[in-house]
């Protein structure tokens, strides 16, 4: 775990870090804001997954988030969204496959399968990573995310009971078994067994039985161009949880798109409704 940016914000640090994944069998970059409570305690973390085509520095710099995380305390963990490198296999021509595109799945198909392990590398990798090296509270964690990212954060924490102790997301890929961009991805990385994706499908785990100890809060833009087209299905998402009683609180913002425009505008009360459930106060 190689320092490679340090950025005073808000009273505490952004930095920048790069380490080999065993999980994923290349280098991987990923960042972190430590709020400045961090200098002298550890402190609980948001882990925030980016949507398709984003790196790490795509929410660090756009969504505002540190005055947020400086106010209550929490650290925020911002990694990648695919394995990189010249080795790593890709797509060039498509934006929704392959580098950028990882879809928060650990791949069964060649080529794939070697490094497109981003549910082990965001569930188990990193956090160990972090949590050894850096001033956290040790399994003292939160999930959000954008998109892509917003399916991985409901995904991750429906996948790991206990894992997370609040979840959140922002125009998130809620039904991706039934979407373009999930169809896409899931036949890519893990084949033709529906049976599998599933096992990456929101609301496919819900209507499995499912559980997450809070309510899910989700933002939606009704201005979204994503959402008329039938990739991000929220509805699916708020039947499933009516049907096995889930706890959703899902708010559909009049006029906001599927922008960082968006994301901004609400990300700081995302991050007050995580800071309520670890226990925070400004």
């Amino acid at each position: 775990m190689k320092q490679i940016e340090q950025i005073k914000e808000w009273g505490g640090y952004l930095n920048r870090y790069t380490h080999y994944a065993n999980t994923c069998q290349c280098e991987m970059t990923f960042s972190v804001y430590l709020p400045p409570q961090a200098a002298t305690q550890r402190v609980p973390a948001l882990y925030w997954l980016s949507g398709l085509t984003c790196t790490d520095d795509n929410f660090r710099v756009k969504a505002g988030a540190q005055r947020y995380a400086a106010d209550y305390g929490i650290a925020l963990i911002i990694p990648d969204t695919s394995p990189r490198g010249d080795s790593v296999p890709d797509i060039p021509e498509r934006y929704d496959q392959g580098k950028g595109a990882g879809f928060y799945v650990n791949a069964t198909q060649a080529p794939w399968a070697e490094n497109y392990q981003m549910d082990a590398y965001i569930t188990r990798e990193l956090p160990a990573l972090v949590e050894e090296h850096l001033p956290l509270l040790p399994g003292i964690r939160s999930i959000s995310g954008h998109s892509m990212g917003g399916h991985g954060a409901l995904v991750c924490a429906l996948r790991n009971p206990g894992m997370y102790r609040s979840v959140s997301a922002f125009a998130p890929i809620c039904n991706p078994s039934l979407s373009p961009w999930g169809l896409a991805c899931f036949s890519l990385y893990l084949g033709e067994e529906r049976a599998l994706w599933e096992q990456y499908d929101a609301v496919c785990l819900i209507k499995a039985g499912a559980q997450i100890p809070t309510e899910i809060l989700v933002d939606q833009g009704t201005a979204d161009e994503f959402l008329d087209a039938g990739q991000l299905l929220p509805e699916n998402l708020k039947a499933a949880c009516k049907l096995m009683e889930l706890p959703l609180r899902l708010r559909m913002q009049e006029g906001y798109d599927h922008s960082y425009h968006f994301i901004g505008s609400f990300i700081g009360e995302h991050i007050a409704y995580h800071a309520q459930v670890l226990g925070l106060r400004r």
